[in-house]
C-alpha cells in the first residue's frame, strides 16, 4: 500500500509559516512575563507588584524556575520561524499564486507573518536581555 501525501497549496503553506509565527510570538512573550518583567518592575521600585502578579499567577514562579527551558524552547521556535519565513515558503511558493480571485492574498499574509516574527524576536531579545544579561552589567557598574 503506497499512500503519498496530498502536497499542500502555496496558501495552506505559508499559512503554515504564519502560524508558526504566532506561536513564536506566545513563547516570546511567555519568556517576557515569566523573567523579565518581574525583574525591570523590581528594578524600578516596584516589588509590590511584582508580589500581586506572582499571587495572582502562581504558576510564573515554576515558569520562571525553568527560565532556561522557557528562553530555548522560544528561541528555538523563533529560529524555526525565522528559517520558514525566509527559507522554506520562498522556496516551496515559487512563482504560484495562492488564490486566483485575490492573488496579492499571499503577500499580504507574509507581510503579517514577518511583522509578528520580528516583534516575536524583538520581545524574546528583550526578555534575554533582563533576564541574562542586565544583572551582570548593573552589578559590573556598582563596583
Amino acid at each position: 500500500m503506497n499512500s503519498t501525501l496530498p502536497t499542500p497549496t502555496p496558501e495552506r503553506r505559508v499559512r503554515r509559516a504564519a502560524l508558526l509565527n504566532y506561536f513564536s510570538l506566545f513563547s516570546s512573550f511567555s519568556t517576557l512575563i515569566c523573567c523579565a518583567l518581574p525583574s525591570v518592575l523590581v528594578l524600578l521600585g516596584m516589588g509590590t507588584a511584582v508580589a500581586s502578579l506572582l499571587s495572582a499567577a502562581p504558576w510564573l514562579v515554576s515558569l520562571s524556575r525553568h527560565k532556561i527551558w522557557t528562553f530555548s524552547i522560544a528561541g528555538a521556535l523563533i529560529a524555526l520561524s525565522f528559517a520558514m519565513t525566509y527559507v522554506a515558503v520562498p522556496r516551496l511558493r515559487g512563482e504560484e499564486v495562492c488564490a486566483a480571485d485575490d492573488p496579492t492574498t499571499c503577500d499580504e499574509v507574509s507581510k503579517v507573518s514577518r511583522v509578528v516574527l520580528w516583534g516575536s524576536a524583538l520581545i524574546w531579545s528583550g526578555g534575554f536581555f533582563v533576564a541574562y544579561l542586565l544583572g551582570p552589567i548593573l552589578e559590573r557598574l556598582d563596583r
